[in-house]
Parts: C-alpha cells; structure tokens; sequence
C-alpha cells in the first residue's frame, strides 16, 4: 500500500530516516545541485557498505557549458557549487574544527570506490532528489532536495523559512527510479565529471605551499567585503585623529573599535559599542568623536546624571583632564534633561534656549539601554512627548543627518525589542532607511518579531533542551547580519583571544563571590533590614498618589477615562506604580549609608508636612503650585529619578 512521510527537519530529520533505510548493498541515485563531504561524513557508516551511488549535478558544475557564452551562468554560483564540496556556508562551523582534511581523504577513496558523478550541461531546469533501492525490490524517493548537504538532510538550520521533505514508497518511487535512468543515460545532457570532483576534494588534503595558504585565506575571509568598500565610509586619516591624545591612549583593541565603530556610523547611521564592562567605552567613543569633531561636525552626549564627571572632565579645561590638549568641545544633557523644559543643563545651555533640531551631526549615548522601551506620548491630545520621542523627532529627525553611537554594556534586558527600539534611533524609526542598506531578505521590524517570538518559546523549554546552542540554531541569519552590521560586542576571553594584550596585561581573574549577611548595627534589640522593609511597605505616601482622594464623580475633570492610554493603565495606577518606586529607592539610599536614608526620611516627611499644611491653609481664591508627575519619565534603571528628592526644584 503506498505510504508518504513527511519530514519538517527541525523535528523529523531526513537524516535519521536514511540511518534506517540505506542497508548493506543499497543503490542510490540522487540528482541535487550541491555535494557535500560533511553530509558524507553523517551517513558514513551506512554509505560504506553501499553497491553504488550515482549523482547528478542538477546544475552545470565542472562541465563545459554547451551553449552560448553571452547566455552562460555568472561565475559565483557556480563557484560556490564547485568549492561547496567541501563544505558550504552553513557547514563553516565544521570547517574551523579542521576536521576536514581527514574527512575529505575519507570521501575520496570511498568516490573511487562506489560513486559516479555527472553534470546537466545544458539550460534545461533538473529538480533534485534522492532515491534509495534495496534487495527485496524496496524503492523509496525523497524529495524535493536542494542538495546533498548537511542542511538538507537536516543537520542544520539553513536561510530557508522551512526545509520540508516527501518521502514516498513504490509505486509513486517507480517513476522517480526511472525518470533518473532516462537522464542518466542521456548522453547529450549530462557529462562525467567523476575525475574533476575526486581532483577537487582532493586538493583539500594536499600539502600546499605556505604562501599559497595565506592568500587563500585573505581572499576567502575579506572577498565578500570587497565590493562593498568605498573611501567614503573609511576613516580619513586626513583628518589628524591619529595624532590626537585619545587616539594614542587606546589600546590595539579599542582602536579598532574606533575604526569599526566610524565605520558603521557612515554606512548604517548609527552603531551600539556593546563591550562587556572595563573594556573600555567611553575612550573608545572618545575617538569617535575627536574624529567627527577635526571634520568640524557638533556633537552631543547624553548621559545619565551619575556620569556627569566622566564627561564634563574630559571636555573641560581642568588639570585632572588627560585629554586637554585634544579640546574637545562637545556638549553634554542628561537624559533627564529631555523630560525637562526650562532649567540649565550640565554645561550651563538654558534648555528652554538649546537648538534641539539641526545642529547636532552625532549624538553620542551613553547607557542606551534606557532608552529600551521607545517613544510614548500622554496628555489630553498626546502633546507631551517621553525622552525617547524628544530626542527621535527634535535632534535625530530635524535638520541635518544625525548619525547615533549608542553605549551599553547591557543593550538587551529581556526582550529583543529592547536592541530595536535603540537600533530605530538610528534610522530615525523609518524602517526604509535601514533596509535598503542591510544584506536581509525580510525588513528589521519582521526580523526582530520572529526573534522575539523564537526566544519566548524556547524560554518555556525544559531545562535541558534551552541551551544556547539550541537558541543560535533557531535564530534566523538575517538576525545575525543586523547584529554583525550595527553592533560590536566583545568580551575579555574575546580581547586575550585574538588580541596581542602585552600592553593590557592579564585581566583580573573574577573570584567565587562570597555571601556575607552583616547585622545592622551591633546594637542589642536594634531594628534589621527586614522590619524596616515591612515598615517602608506599610507606608501610605499618599503625596504620590492623590487621585486616591479625589471623588468618583470629579474624575473627569482630571483626565480622559475614555483614552485608549487610561484602558490600558489608569492614572491611579501610575501613581501606585510611583508609590512603590519610592519605597524601593528608600531602600536603595541605605545602601549608600544610614546617613544618606536619615536625610532622605526626613526630607519626605517635611514635604508630607507641607502638603498637609498646605491642604489645611487652601482657600476657594488661593493660589497654589502644582508640579505635574509624569509616570513615563521616571526610569529606574537609570537612577535619575529627580522627583525622589522632594521638594527640590528642578531648576
């Protein structure tokens, strides 16, 4: 009875079903545009003990062409066919466990041995597939197959959305058997090229000269990359960057993240430095803009409030700067500074009077991860933009192009929409202007959704089956080439590995950590950390959530309860959401010092102080000061929370 079995080569693999079929004597006959010796290598067992195989290159690969040169094949596809032998893009993994010398001497004998190979030398389209026959008159096909490679037998995850094979049985294999026999023996369309391919596979374990080797593997590594190379995304070292103080303070490492970083910045508009904390960054970004700046461009940075000194210091003509002599002139916000309207900012510019739009060819941002969650507006007619969208639509969209170097050591949370939303700085949150100029057959919005959706499913995995190797496979290859083009990430084992660190010295070796529980106070009967938690809980602060007191009937005065923003979160729950925060940071200032949680008590207390006596004094005519919260902007991640300290002006 005719039978048909398909496999998804994710979890039925075709692989693991030749393992059973191919027997001792088998004959196989494939027609396929690729060979492999690593797909060789998987069924090397079962293939040994084969009468023969017989494959056909569905594609002209080793065979004089038999028609018109005008009309012939363009060189690389079919030079990828030849060289995919031993090996093909997606088997790279395979190559750099130089393993392939061994398996390709294998190959060859067993070629000499049991395989005859021909190639279509014409025009005429071949479909590919694989039949297998046995002894008891057992027939089967598989089909459609691409290749005969280690992909296609689904040992790993390729370019293609989905990789599904047929397998069928007598009487349907019947005409695939003797549709192979009538082109076999079709001696006009095919050609013999047994001896090119043992000749090929064979140059792979050859002794070749040094020299040789060595331009073998420039050209294989950098021959991509040619093509795309112009001076006008190069660094210019007309510029005199090199010269700078920065630039000779950088170690070989940090260089070339300079380089690459510039790089990136001319070609997509934009790049996050990712490298792990100590490596260096802020000198890193430091070039970059020493570099920007000698081609007489402005530059911002944003940073969050607790790195003002690293970067006033290194602008400022102070005798702690190393880098004086560079005068670098940048200026210099906080984030929080993108929330504000009025107030000075860290170098003095009144931000009622900054010229946000069109002025700044690079902004430079520090801490990009707080920037994860994108743009958001609020307000009765969404007038009120967050940070995010201050910064998108009045310096990045606005004027002249503003490319953008993000900062982060932690660019993802736990989401990949944390690396888009930063990414979309960079293309002014267009998705057009950053496709076009991506190596992608999908655009970076759907690249990121299925990623993101890959990356849930595998999270709710079993222990033992969510490994990262299992993740790297379910990743598509376009996510890969958006990361490699607009982000450099790189680890100390990274540096150590493939970077002369004579100048660096060894990196610090981490140590086990070691868990110390400290009393409070050596006082008797004292308070500990876990009462005072209870008792920070227990704390109302009904200063941060007055909609509590305001009644029902007098809420639409206040805000929009229709809004599609008010669904989705009330305001009273923001302002619980605001409640807690501080209860949290009350926490947090005690581990800076007990002082530090005294003066920060007292200093709510007095303002709840205020606001009573405030309420007590209010008469029908009297004029009060309101202070507007705005939920969106208080971010603690990035420790700027300017309303924990109550009372204080902004200003």
């Amino acid at each position: 009875m005719y039978k048909m079995k398909v496999f998804n080569n994710t979890t039925k693999v075709v692989k693991d079903d030749l393992e059973q079929v191919i027997l001792p004597n088998s004959r196989i006959s494939i027609a396929a545009g690729y060979f492999s010796i690593y797909a060789y290598q998987e069924l090397k067992k079962q293939l040994s003990k084969i009468d023969s195989l017989r494959f056909i290159f569905t594609s002209p690969t080793f065979a004089s062409e038999q028609f018109p040169k005008e009309k012939r094949e363009f060189y690389i596809p079919r030079l990828k066919r030849e060289t995919g032998l031993y090996g093909t893009e997606f088997e790279v993994k395979l190559k750099n466990k130089l393993t392939q010398k061994a398996i390709a001497k294998e190959c060859a004998d067993w070629i000499r041995k049991k395989v005859t190979f021909k190639s279509n030398s014409t025009q005429d389209n071949m479909g590919g597939f694989l039949n297998v026959e046995n002894k008891d008159d057992q027939k089967l096909t598989y089909m459609p197959l691409n290749g005969f490679t280690r992909v296609d037998i689904g040992c790993e995850k390729g370019k293609n959305a989905y990789n599904m094979i047929n397998k069928f049985d007598a009487p349907f294999s019947s005409e695939y058997v003797q549709l192979f026999e009538n082109v076999w023996d079709d001696d006009k369309r095919l050609q013999d090229v047994t001896e090119e391919v043992i000749e090929t596979i064979s140059e792979v374990y050859q002794e070749n000269p040094a020299e040789l080797i060595y331009f073998l593997t420039l050209f294989n590594i950098f021959s991509e990359f040619l093509d795309d190379i112009t001076d006008d995304v190069l660094p210019n070292d007309a510029t005199g960057f090199k010269n700078s103080v920065i630039w000779n303070k950088l170690y070989n490492f940090q260089q070339d993240a300079a380089l690459a970083i510039i790089n990136k910045l001319e070609t997509y508009n934009g790049c996050i430095l990712a490298d792990s904390v100590g490596l260096g960054k802020t000198f890193t970004s430091l070039a970059v803009i020493k570099y920007y700046e000698n081609r007489n461009k402005n530059v911002l940075v944003l940073c969050p409030k607790k790195l003002k000194d690293n970067w006033m210091t290194f602008r400022g003509n102070l005798i702690n700067n190393p880098l004086e002599k560079d005068r670098l002139r940048y200026d210099v916000l906080f984030h929080t500074d993108l929330s504000r309207e009025r107030g000075d900012s860290a170098i003095g510019l009144a931000l009622d009077r900054i010229n946000w739009g069109g002025n700044y060819d690079l902004v430079v941002i520090d801490e990009s991860h707080n920037f994860r969650n994108g743009g958001t507006t609020n307000g009765e007619f969404d007038e009120k933009e967050n940070r995010y969208l201050k910064l998108l639509n009045k310096v990045i969209r606005s004027g002249v192009t503003t490319k953008v170097l993000m900062l982060s050591a932690t660019p993802v949370n736990n989401r990949f929409y944390d690396l888009r939303n930063q990414l979309a700085l960079a293309y002014e949150g267009k998705t057009e202007l950053i496709n076009s100029k991506l190596n992608i057959k999908s655009d970076i919005d759907s690249i990121f959704k299925q990623a993101q959706r890959i990356y849930n499913n595998w999270s709710k995995q079993p222990p033992e089956l969510r490994t990262t190797d299992t993740l790297l496979k379910q990743l598509s290859f376009d996510f890969f080439e958006v990361l490699d083009s607009v982000t450099i990430a790189r680890s100390r084992k990274h540096i150590q590995r493939y970077y002369d660190t004579t100048e660096v010295g060894t990196f610090p070796q981490r140590k086990e950590p070691i868990s110390k529980r400290p009393k409070l106070t050596t006082l008797n009967n004292a308070i500990n950390y876990e009462q005072i938690y209870e008792q920070l809980a227990g704390l109302n602060l009904s200063i941060y959530t007055p909609t509590n007191y305001i009644l029902p009937s007098r809420l639409s005065n206040y805000m929009d309860l229709d809004s599609e923003d008010s669904r989705r979160l009330t305001q009273s729950g923001r302002e619980e959401g605001i409640r807690r925060l501080m209860s949290i940071n009350l926490l947090k200032r005690m581990e800076s010092s007990v002082h530090s949680f005294k003066l920060t008590v007292k200093r709510i207390y007095g303002q709840i102080i205020k606001t009573i006596k405030t309420i007590e004094e209010f008469r029908s005519n009297a004029e009060i000061t309101v202070r507007d919260i705005d939920y969106n902007d208080l971010d603690l991640d990035d420790q700027n929370i300017d309303i924990f300290w109550v009372g204080k002006s902004l200003e």
